[in-house]
């Protein structure tokens, strides 16, 4: 070998290690080879500078490192009967993770998901089937966060892993009741999510046989967390869980992941319960309330 055939190998050497240095492969990054990259679900109607935002709001980095998908209203209408023309802006990265492992899901975007929580969503894939996975959630723009359900099933199903529509229909409707009790009956998404987690728990014990058992754990339950709904909600849930029921889905499989769900839930409101802004709310509303009742005496008599 000659003096330049020599010095070409050398820095070739040197670039190589230099490379190697400057440019360390992450364990992140590492290709999971069992279970695949991560698959990323961009909605169909963000512009381009959204879905820039929404790529780094998910951390995605490296377009050659995840799977890349678009979920539109024609999806909505595939998987759960929805409306083809919906616009779709929630976006979601899911990461297949190792049995065990259980269902973790996060909001990266919290202020934009307007009705939806972590818990919610954790509930709804339960109830959709989906398991041992790490979902992240982020929307650029204000939206209700139903959509990213949607962009889940997707990423399944463009995978190869089949989900029972059944089951993805009836997801999204307990996703909607679930917001829909928050709207209506005054409680707060927690305690929804306390509710219908506790509600599984239940069902996942007592294996209810009849549309009779369901309407006892859904009382007994509603008891024990001291929550009033009106007879239409009370039904409306007792029907959610009476359809579970009758496609046979078994909680029991998924105990420890409805553990750990109502263990966020539980850490929440004790965060909630701890923040004295919390309280001077509360505060600031009886005393506005005692002022309004003083000043309506004050005038009646005045």
């Amino acid at each position: 070998m000659n003096r330049l055939s020599k010095l070409t190998v050398y820095i070739m050497l040197v670039i190589s290690v230099l490379v190697a240095f400057v440019m360390p492969v992450s364990a992140n990054e590492a290709i999971n080879e069992k279970l695949g990259v991560p698959i990323v679900v961009y909605g169909g109607n963000l512009t381009e500078d959204q879905k820039a935002k929404t790529k780094e709001l998910l951390e995605v980095k490296d377009s050659d490192m995840v799977e890349e998908y678009v979920v539109t209203g024609e999806d909505l209408d595939k998987y759960i009967g929805g409306n083809p023309k919906s616009r779709m802006f929630s976006s979601a990265k899911i990461t297949m993770e190792e049995e065990g492992k259980g269902l973790n899901v996060s909001i990266v975007t919290p202020e934009n998901i307007t009705e939806v929580t972590s818990e919610m969503y954790a509930n709804a894939l339960l109830t959709a089937g989906v398991e041992n996975a790490t979902v992240i959630v982020a929307s650029p723009v204000k939206v209700t966060g139903h959509s990213a359900l949607t962009g889940i099933y997707k990423a399944y199903d463009a995978e190869g892993v089949e989900l029972d529509k059944e089951r993805m229909e009836l997801a999204n409707e307990e996703l909607t009741l679930a917001t829909d009790l928050v709207k209506d009956s005054g409680l707060t998404s927690e305690q929804v999510s306390e509710l219908i987690t506790q509600i599984k728990q239940a069902i996942a014990e007592q294996n209810p046989a009849s549309i009779e058992d369901i309407e006892k754990i859904v009382k007994e339950q509603l008891d024990k967390l001291e929550i009033t709904l009106s007879e239409e909600d009370r039904q409306l849930l007792i029907d959610l869980f009476d359809k579970m029921r009758n496609l046979d889905i078994d909680f029991g499989q998924v105990k420890e992941q409805l553990n750990d769900i109502a263990t966020k839930v539980q850490d929440k409101i004790e965060d909630l319960l701890a923040d004295e802004g919390f309280w001077d709310n509360i505060g600031n509303f009886f005393k506005q309330l005692f002022e309004a009742i003083g000043n309506f005496f004050k005038n009646l008599f005045g």
